[in-house]
């Protein structure tokens, strides 16, 4: 299995966003120096996600720049938010620049804020995504000496008469990612050989608290559509290697009543962020003319059981245990989520060193 973790924290203000952009930076050396694969960062805007995640790419490209040995990946990118043509270069130019270590995860997008901020109605994410990300690859594979590509998708529009430059260093682009859960976006990644990010729930409902039902049936139904799309084994095998389940908050502690304390600390804290942010939230809904449902409750038990990971090394490693035998091949946690608190740095450290040194070493063996 691979490890991955999650370069996700919040920040309350603009004081807070220098330490977050610097303890995000920390938290990545870390992550390389404990023998993490990788780093996946969100894109967000004007939320407490922010500053990292409003430009994941350039702040991929700081980073790797530091870590060579990491991928990098973007969990996920809201295709509606960038326009077609400079998405498909600054792909490729990171794609370049990491040696074609990157994983682009791609998605609509989930609040009304983020969207009309950079001028896009809430109401036209789905098409955007599947119509910018349609071009972002005719342009990928677009030829000096090939005709024009003329395009308008009733937002973008414009005509790419050469190529886009840089090449990517992948042969056919740099590894996009989808979100295997509706039968069409597993269909799409199994016939690309797309890895995909396999859910522990099914919207609309999000933290129903039974992670394993949801997630051996995505997992199943996008590994059959994968090895019935006809690619070679090679391909299938690099797609299921970084298939990927996602924790949103991972802690650990040397038993699981010390664990459970603390996970619950935390999860105030992270509910307290979340709420306040939510203000914004219902703000813009009432600009754009949509009503969608309140944030989920990071203190109730069927939220922790279907976004967290926690417990002492022992118990964790025995749930893990369990996500390999479904066939994940990447597990991607946050260590940092909720606001950047003297707890929340130290807890986090403290856990993050106890994943690395007492559970990835019982999957690297059987590796």
């Amino acid at each position: 299995m691979h490890f991955s973790a999650f370069l996700t924290t919040r920040s309350s203000g603009p004081a807070d966003d220098r330490p977050v952009i610097e303890a995000m930076v920390d938290h990545a050396v870390e992550a390389e120096r404990l023998g993490f694969d990788a780093v996946f960062l969100p894109d967000h805007h004007f939320t407490g996600y922010a500053p990292p995640a409003s430009d994941p790419m350039m702040f991929a490209a700081y980073l790797a720049a530091k870590l060579p040995r990491l991928h990098f990946g973007f969990s996920v990118q809201t295709i509606p938010l960038h326009h077609p043509v400079r998405f498909a270069e600054r792909l490729n130019l990171i794609d370049q620049l990491t040696d074609g270590k990157v994983l682009v995860g791609t998605g609509s997008g989930t609040t009304p804020e983020e969207m009309i901020g950079l001028g896009i109605n809430y109401k036209d994410t789905a098409q955007l995504s599947v119509s910018n990300l349609e071009l972002v690859e005719r342009l990928w594979a677009k030829e000096i000496s090939d005709p024009p590509i003329e395009f308008d998708n009733g937002h973008y529009r414009g005509s790419v008469v050469s190529r886009i430059v840089p090449a990517p260093y992948s042969a056919g682009g740099p590894q996009l990612m989808s979100v295997a859960a509706r039968p069409s976006s597993t269909q799409r990644a199994a016939s690309k050989a797309q890895p995909a990010f396999i859910l522990a729930f099914t919207p609309p409902t999000i933290d129903d608290g039974r992670p394993l039902e949801h997630l051996r049936r995505y997992f199943q139904a996008y590994r059959e559509a994968l090895e019935a799309a006809g690619h070679d084994e090679a391909r299938v095998a690099h797609a299921l290697e970084w298939t990927t389940h996602t924790y949103q908050h991972v802690h650990l502690a040397e038993t699981d009543e010390q664990a459970e304390e603390e996970l619950q600390l935390l999860m105030e804290q992270y509910q307290e962020a979340i709420e306040r942010e939510h203000v914004a939230n219902l703000a813009a809904e009432r600009i754009t003319g949509v009503t969608l449902p309140p944030p989920p409750d990071a203190r109730k038990p069927g939220y922790q059981r279907t976004w967290c990971l926690w417990g002492s090394p022992e118990t964790v490693t025995e749930h893990l245990r369990e996500i390999q035998g479904i066939g994940i091949g990447n597990v991607l946690g946050g260590f940092l989520g909720g606001p950047l608190t003297p707890e929340r740095v130290a807890l986090g450290r403290q856990s993050m060193e106890l994943f690395a040194t007492r559970v990835m070493p019982h999957f690297r063996a059987a590796a």
